[in-house]
């Protein structure tokens, strides 16, 4: 069985006011994809920045590798876990090829500089995201959905073994959505780590194994993929949900009929 390398431990993320995740308790282990499903503003992109050690919890705690994620260096950190904004940090700068680029930035020492064979894995993963031939174009001077693969490709560079994405498919045609989704499952089956926050189920039944879903009052219910049922979504989203099956692929379809959320 793949070993742990993140843990949840009694965890709890608060907004002034508000509890949002409470008494969360969860391990994550080698290969396993995990969606983060739940409306809007019930701590999703929180909870991953906690995760991630960017934000430090109310309460609990987050081990990277047995060790609290607090007191280990953002630079040892980024060797083993990245993570994806919802939307970008700082605007673009410079070329898709630098930026992309910078994701070896943790595996460099302090005064060593980039080479070829990072070069390489930049290309590998501009590749990997279809943007091979766009390296040379200034990355403001690129549409949103080149921007949000390429900053997946600057993950892909970095190649840890955690992966947490806040919305990944944010500004990705229904091709593109099924392409990055497919490629980050596919890091799963190496031994990786992903947990992604989405807004569509059926992303989740078709490419996570396990799915967590923030009702935002505390509870995380943590489900496997195949025991998700429409009734689930009902609460979570205040809207009846009929399931439906094309070949062995599950789809869970919203209705019209609002319901009030449990």
């Amino acid at each position: 069985m793949n070993h742990v390398v993140l843990e949840a431990l009694k965890l709890r993320v608060a907004v002034p006011g508000r509890t949002l995740v409470d008494e969360f308790d969860d391990e994550l282990r080698g290969g396993e994809f995990i969606a983060l499903l739940g409306g809007n503003g019930t701590g999703k992109s929180l909870l991953l920045r906690t995760l991630a050690g960017l934000r430090p919890p109310t309460g609990g705690a987050v081990r990277l590798e047995r060790q609290e994620i607090g007191a280990l260096p953002r630079r040892h950190i980024a060797t083993r876990l990245g993570f994806l904004p919802q939307d970008p940090d700082a605007p673009p700068q410079g070329s898709l090829f630098e930026s992309v680029l910078l994701g070896r930035f943790a595996h460099l020492g302090f005064w060593e500089r980039s080479g070829p064979v990072d070069e390489q894995r930049t290309a590998r993963a501009l590749a990997d995201v279809d943007l091979g031939s766009l390296g040379a174009r200034e990355l403001a001077s690129l549409s949103g959905g080149e921007q949000r693969r390429a900053a997946i490709a600057r993950l892909l560079v970095q190649a840890p073994s955690i992966y947490l994405l806040d919305e990944p498919t944010n500004h990705l045609d229904p091709a593109q959505q099924l392409a990055i989704l497919g490629q980050l499952h596919r890091l799963t089956r190496g031994g990786a780590v992903v947990v992604a926050s989405l807004h569509d189920p059926n992303l989740a039944l078709r490419f996570a194994d396990r799915v967590w879903l923030l009702s935002g009052r505390g509870p995380v219910e943590s489900l496997a993929c195949a025991a998700l049922e429409p009734r689930h979504l009902e609460r979570l989203y205040g809207v009846e949900y009929v399931q439906t099956r094309l070949g062995e692929q599950r789809f869970m379809a919203a209705g019209n009929a609002a319901r009030s959320r449990q």
